[in-house]
């Protein structure tokens, strides 16, 4: 019956509030509502040690799943630290079933797993640790794991420099 009862179920994106993933998550998982919350291993940005940690995959997302009737719906729009659920003008929208079974598997071990996201072609960035710290430029692209290459404007030329991911930080648009 289990069975049948999942074949109507989607698995869903959950937005959730700033650094309330493991709240939205454990507030689901309470509920009996299934829940998955990819988490990776990182090193930590803390200057005075470093350690490992583990970080959500997709910060200020997780995913559920669902039927979505008006009962469950309710119950995962309440819980705590919940935003919205992605979707668009008709509705949420689904995650195939083949993609939560990938990032599950990719998510399983502690290899390296890279998103690309954090970072877009042409954003402004500083270079905020290391050699370069200070250096303000714009994001030219990633250049292998954990590595980014920032591009400097000068005379009409540009210079770029390949620092470490994590020494970097996108400044804000003003507008």
């Amino acid at each position: 019956m289990t069975a049948l009862i999942d074949m109507h179920r989607s698995w869903y994106v959950l937005h959730t509030r700033s650094r309330h993933e493991q709240v939205v998550f454990d507030g689901l998982t309470n509920k009996s509502l299934k829940a998955f919350l990819p988490k990776i291993t990182v090193m930590s940005k803390r200057r005075d040690r470093r350690k490992k940690i583990r970080v959500s995959l997709f910060p200020g997302y997780l995913f559920i799943r669902s039927d979505l009737n008006v009962h469950e719906r309710l119950e995962i729009v309440k819980t705590v630290g919940v935003v919205r659920i992605i979707g668009n003008k008709d509705g949420p929208i689904p995650v195939p079933d083949e993609a939560i079974d990938s990032l599950q598997i990719m998510v399983a071990g502690d290899n390296p797993v890279e998103t690309g996201t954090r970072f877009r072609k042409g954003d402004r960035v500083m270079v905020v640790e290391g050699p370069f710290a200070g250096v303000v430029g714009t994001f030219v692209r990633y250049r292998g794991f954990m590595r980014v290459s920032v591009a400097i404007e000068a005379l009409g030329q540009y210079a770029a420099v390949n620092v470490s991911e994590e020494d970097v930080e996108k400044l804000p648009e003003i507008a």
